[in-house]
């Protein structure tokens, strides 16, 4: 598994902990205060994955963020107070990839370690799954759209494919959750249906009439592949 983590946050102390913490487990971790300060070593050195705070004291994260998905679909995980439900929002539109409220407990700080198998993991080989002119290959993580990759985030990915393995079944909003965002997650109900709308214009050839991934009332959402 790959493990080189860079922390963006200008709380020192705070930084110092979890680099203490994350390092005890295994990871290579490097640590910055700013933006400007991310922006150089990432200029010279790969990650591959980012714990990214909101109030930076140059950029503020959602900026950085919209600079890295301009070059890089490396996963980031914003971690920051500010816990509003636009904020979230934001995070997730913007593409990151998991949003931690501050404080975090120790099971969300090593949330990591399952971030970074579902983005570089190594899935046992299955299927490729067609529907219409869309191809979801499971096993490489990969979309394609007439032929055309499709860029999708790892829990716009995750959400596909949790509905193409119940293809035809419907899925209740309550296990997609679990299995996307994890058990205990505590994000707001929106979040999904925020993602759902995200892969529908993605994947659709018309997002506001669905041919594929449907709502299924008061249950949850169901891939209807032909």
């Amino acid at each position: 598994m790959k493990n080189n983590i860079l922390i963006i946050d200008d709380d020192t102390d705070l930084s110092f902990v979890i680099t203490d913490m994350l390092e005890g487990y295994g990871y290579n971790v490097t640590s910055v205060e700013s933006a400007g300060q991310a922006f150089e070593i990432l200029c010279r050195t790969s990650f591959d994955l980012i714990l990214l705070d909101i109030n930076l004291p140059d950029f503020t994260g959602f900026e950085v963020c919209k600079e890295l998905r301009s070059v890089s679909n490396v996963p980031v995980i914003f971690a920051s107070a500010r816990t509003s439900e636009s904020d979230r929002i934001t995070g997730f539109d913007i593409g990151g990839d998991d949003y931690l409220p501050k404080p975090y407990s120790m099971a969300e700080l090593f949330s990591p370690k399952a971030l970074l198998r579902r983005a570089y993991g190594n899935a046992e080989e299955q299927e490729p799954i067609v529907f219409g002119n869309v191809r979801v290959d499971i096993s490489s993580r990969s979309v394609t759209k007439n032929g055309v990759p499709v860029a999708l985030s790892l829990k716009e990915f995750d959400l596909l494919a949790c509905l193409c393995e119940h293809t035809g079944t419907a899925v209740s909003k309550e296990d997609l959750f679990s299995a996307v965002w994890g058990t205990f997650s505590d994000v707001e109900p929106s979040t999904l249906a925020v993602h759902i709308r995200w892969l529908r214009e993605k994947i659709e050839d018309d997002p506001a009439s669905p041919r594929y991934i449907k709502t299924v009332y008061k249950i949850g959402y169901k891939l209807e592949a032909e």
